[in-house]
C-alpha cells in the first residue's frame, strides 16, 4: 500500500511480475476517467479468474453455439492505483486473497496470458523486424527468437511473428515507391557512381525501374563480355517482373551487373531497359548475351545490341526438346537417336547434312516445332556457336541460380521499398563470396602434378577455381590421350587427338601452325567459348615440347589482376590516348580517381593543400585555352551517380498497381516447371503406359466392358 509508479504501465508490469512469482495471471479490469477531460485517474488490475462468465442466450435465431470452458471462479484478488496531485500513481487498495488453487510450476505459470506477452515487447518486435528485413520467413524468425529469448519468457509462434511484420509494414502502405526512391537517394550519398532511372505513368506510378551501383558498373567493365538476361516473377507484391543482368567473374561465380523491375514483357519495354543499361555501362556493348526463347527479348536485342551475339539458353532448349520430342517419337519410332546426332553435330556442314537426311526421311510439316528450331539454329546449335566467347556458360542457369539466391531474401509479398534493400543484401553476399575466393587464391598455392613449366605458369596466373578447371584438362592430356597425324606441311600440322578405347569419330582435330608465335586451334573450340585451353591442345603442346604457356592463351578475366581494388586508379584510362573524344567511361574513371585522391589526403592539411595547388594550376591552364572550347563535364555526360525520374514536377509519386499480365504463367509460381523438373509420371500396372495408374486405366475399363458383353 502507498507504493508509487510513474505510469499505469509501470504498475501493470510490477503487478504482473508479482503475479508470476505468486503463480497466477492478471488482467486490466477497469479504467476510471474524468467526465470532463476523459483522462484516466484510476485503474484496477485483477486476477484473471475474477468474476464470472456472462451466460446470455446464444442466439435469437435459436442456433446453439458450443461454449468454451469457464475459467473464472469469482476471485477477488486485485490491485488498484489512483493518480495523485503530483502526477504519480499510488496503490490505494490491494487484496491478495485467492479462492482457487495457484499454479505450481513456472512453466505452467508462463501459460497465463499476461505472462505470455513476450511477442508484444519492444525487444521481440525489434528483433523480429530486423530478421524480417534480412529476408527470413516468420517460421524462421520464430526459431531465432525462441533461441535467444530468456527461458522464463514464453515461446513466440509463427503467427505472432507474421503479425509483427504486418504491423511494421502498415506504415509503408501507399508509400512503397516513395521508400524505393528515398533508398536510392540515400545510397547516392555513399555511392556517387550509383545509376538509377525510373519511368513513370502519367498518374505518378512507376512503369519501369533500373538501377546499378558503382561496383556493379566496375564489374561490367571487366566481365561484361558475356551477359545473361532473364525475367523472373513474384519477387514483389506488385508482381512486377524482376530482370537481373548477370555475369561471371574471375572465379566463375555469378555476379550482378544491375537489376530492373518492369511493367510488362513487351518489346518496347525491353528496348527501354537495354538502352538505359547501355547508357549506364558507358555505351560498352556486351560481346554475347544469353536469353530464353522469348521473341520480345530477341527483337529488342537486335534493335539495341545489333552487333552483340545472342544465343538461346540450352536449359530452355532442353526443356522444350523433351516436351515436343515426345510427340515426335510417338509418330516416328526411330527419330530420337537421329535427332540427338543432329543436335550434337560438330560442324555446320555436318549439321546441315544430317538435317537434310531427317527432312528426307520424315517429311516434317511446315510450321512444326522442329522446323522452327531449324530456322533458329544459329541461336542454339553448338555447331554455329563455336566462334563466340561465352565464358563457359551455355544457359541462363546463371540467372536461374541468381533467382534461387534471391528466394532467400524476397518473395511474392515483399514490399517495393524492401525489395531494393534485399537486393543490396543479396549482392553483398555475392561480393563476400568473391572476396573469400580472392583471399584463398592469394594465400594458398596449388600442388602441381608435374614439373612442366606450362602447369607452373598456369598455377601462377589463374585464380584457384580456374586453375582447378585447367588441372582437369591437364590431367587428361597427360595420362589419357593419344594422337594420329592427319597431315603435315611447312605451314601446319594437323593431329587427330582422342582417348584410347573411344571411337575415333569422337576424336578432335588439332591444328598446330608452324610460326614464330605459337598458334594452335582445336575443333572442340573450348578456348574460343570458355577461355581456357582444352586437353587436346595441351596434349599437342606437350608433344611439341612447348616450354611455357603462351600469354595470349591466358585471358586476363580469369586472373587475379581483375579483382576489385578500392584504390584501382588505372581502369579505363588505357582508352584515353588515340581518341578524338573523351569517353563517358574515361570521365567516370577520372572523377572516381579525383574522389579517391581527396579521401587519401583528407587527414593531412599539407596533402590537401598540395592537391588543391595542383588543381588550381590545372584550372589556370584551362582558363588560358580558347574560350570557345570549354569542356563541360557534367554528371549527365559521364553517367556518374545518374538518377533520373521521368515525371512532371506536379505529379505525385504513387505505388504501382498489381500486375496481372505474366504471359500465361501461374499466379503463384516463380516460373513454369518443365518436364525436366516435374516428378516422374506413374506407370499403369495393367497397360504399362505412363500418366495414370490401374484404377484410372481406360484400357482396363474397355477390356472389362468387352468381357461383360461377351459373357
Amino acid at each position: 500500500m502507498g507504493m508509487d509508479f510513474d505510469s499505469p504501465d509501470d504498475a501493470y508490469e510490477f503487478y504482473n511480475r508479482y503475479a508470476f512469482l505468486h503463480a497466477f495471471g492478471i488482467r486490466i479490469f477497469q479504467t476510471f476517467r474524468d467526465k470532463t477531460t476523459h483522462d484516466p485517474y484510476r485503474k484496477k488490475y485483477v486476477c484473471n479468474k475474477q468474476g464470472f462468465k456472462d451466460l446470455k442466450s446464444n442466439s435469437s435465431a435459436g442456433h446453439v453455439k458450443k461454449r468454451r470452458r469457464d475459467l473464472r471462479t469469482g476471485c477477488e484478488a486485485y490491485l488498484r492505483i489512483s493518480k495523485s496531485k503530483g502526477g504519480k500513481w499510488l496503490v490505494d487498495m490491494f487484496n491478495d486473497v485467492h479462492n482457487h488453487e495457484l499454479t505450481v510450476t513456472p512453466t505452467k505459470v508462463m501459460k497465463h496470458r499476461s505472462h505470455g506477452k513476450f511477442h508484444r515487447s519492444m525487444a521481440c518486435k525489434s528483433l523480429a523486424t530486423e530478421l524480417g528485413r534480412s529476408g527470413l520467413k516468420p517460421c524462421q524468425i520464430k526459431k531465432v527468437v525462441n533461441t535467444v529469448k530468456s527461458p522464463l519468457q514464453n515461446d513466440v509462434t509463427s503467427k505472432q511473428c507474421a503479425d509483427i511484420l504486418a504491423e511494421q509494414r502498415k506504415q509503408y502502405k501507399g508509400k512503397e515507391f516513395y521508400g524505393l526512391i528515398k533508398h536510392f537517394q540515400d545510397k547516392l550519398i555513399e555511392d556517387p557512381n550509383l545509376y538509377f532511372i525510373v519511368d513513370l505513368f502519367d498518374d505518378g506510378s512507376p512503369r519501369n525501374i533500373f538501377w546499378a551501383d558503382g561496383r556493379s558498373r566496375d564489374s561490367y567493365i571487366k566481365f561484361g563480355d558475356v551477359v545473361v538476361f532473364d525475367v523472373t516473377y513474384m519477387t514483389n507484391k506488385f508482381k512486377m517482373p524482376f530482370s537481373p543482368f548477370v555475369g561471371v567473374n574471375h572465379h566463375g561465380q555469378s555476379i550482378l551487373f544491375g537489376g530492373a523491375l518492369l511493367e510488362n514483357e513487351k518489346q518496347e519495354t525491353f528496348e527501354w531497359l537495354f538502352q538505359n543499361f547501355l547508357k549506364c555501362m558507358f555505351n560498352k556493348y556486351p560481346q554475347a548475351i544469353i536469353i530464353d526463347q522469348d521473341k520480345a527479348i530477341g527483337n529488342a536485342i537486335r534493335v539495341v545490341f545489333p552487333n552483340t551475339r545472342h544465343r538461346y539458353c540450352s536449359w530452355h532448349i532442353k526443356k522444350h526438346e523433351i516436351e515436343h520430342l515426345r510427340a515426335l517419337t510417338v509418330r516416328y519410332n526411330d527419330i530420337e537417336g537421329l535427332y540427338k546426332q543432329w543436335v550434337k553435330s560438330n560442324t555446320a556442314e555436318e549439321f546441315e547434312t544430317r538435317w537434310e537426311f531427317l527432312c528426307g526421311k520424315y517429311n516434317f510439316e511446315s510450321g512444326s516445332w522442329i522446323m522452327e528450331m531449324y530456322k533458329q539454329r544459329k541461336l542454339w546449335a553448338k555447331a554455329y556457336l563455336k566462334d563466340c566467347f561465352f565464358a563457359g556458360m551455355t544457359s541462363s542457369g546463371r540467372s536461374e541460380s541468381i533467382h534461387s539466391f534471391f528466394d532467400g531474401y524476397v518473395n511474392s509479398k515483399t514490399m517495393l521499398n524492401e525489395f531494393v534493400i534485399q537486393y543490396d543484401k543479396a549482392v553483398e553476399a555475392r561480393r563476400a563470396a568473391e572476396e573469400d575466393e580472392d583471399f584463398k587464391s592469394i594465400n594458398s598455392k596449388p600442388v602441381l602434378s608435374s614439373v612442366n613449366p606450362i602447369e607452373a605458369k598456369a598455377s601462377s596466373r589463374y585464380t584457384r577455381k580456374l586453375f582447378d578447371a585447367f588441372t582437369k584438362e591437364w590431367t587428361e592430356a597427360t595420362f589419357n590421350l593419344t594422337h594420329e597425324t592427319v597431315s603435315k606441311n611447312l605451314e601446319e600440322i594437323i593431329y587427330k587427338v582422342g582417348q584410347l578405347g573411344i571411337d575415333k569419330i569422337y576424336w578432335r582435330n588439332v591444328t598446330f601452325r608452324l610460326s614464330q608465335k605459337i598458334d594452335v586451334t582445336c575443333s572442340c573450340a573450348k578456348f574460343e567459348t570458355y577461355g581456357i585451353l582444352c586437353k587436346h591442345i595441351l596434349y599437342v603442346l606437350k608433344k611439341r615440347h612447348v616450354e611455357t604457356l603462351p600469354d595470349h592463351y591466358i585471358l586476363p578475366r580469369w586472373t587475379l589482376d581483375t579483382r576489385y581494388k578500392l584504390d584501382n586508379s588505372n581502369i579505363g584510362l588505357g582508352n584515353i590516348h588515340g581518341e578524338n573524344e573523351v569517353s563517358a567511361l574515361t570521365l567516370w574513371c577520372v572523377q572516381s580517381n579525383f574522389r579517391k585522391a581527396i579521401e587519401h589526403a583528407r587527414d593531412s592539411p599539407f596533402e590537401i593543400k598540395k592537391l588543391n595547388t595542383i588543381l588550381m594550376k590545372f584550372l589556370d591552364e584551362q582558363s588560358n585555352r580558347t574560350k570557345s572550347k570549354q569542356v563541360e563535364i557534367t554528371s549527365q555526360d559521364s553517367n556518374v551517380g545518374s538518377s533520373q525520374v521521368n515525371m512532371m514536377p506536379q505529379i505525385s509519386i504513387r505505388d504501382p498497381l498489381v500486375h496481372t499480365n505474366t504471359k500465361g504463367r501461374p499466379k503463384n509460381a516463380t516460373r513454369i516447371k518443365s518436364s525436366l523438373e516435374a516428378p516422374k509420371k506413374r506407370t499403369c500396372s495393367y497397360c504399362q503406359e505412363k500418366g495414370h495408374n490401374i484404377t484410372g486405366c481406360s484400357k482396363k475399363k474397355a477390356d472389362a466392358a468387352l468381357k461383360e458383353r461377351e459373357g
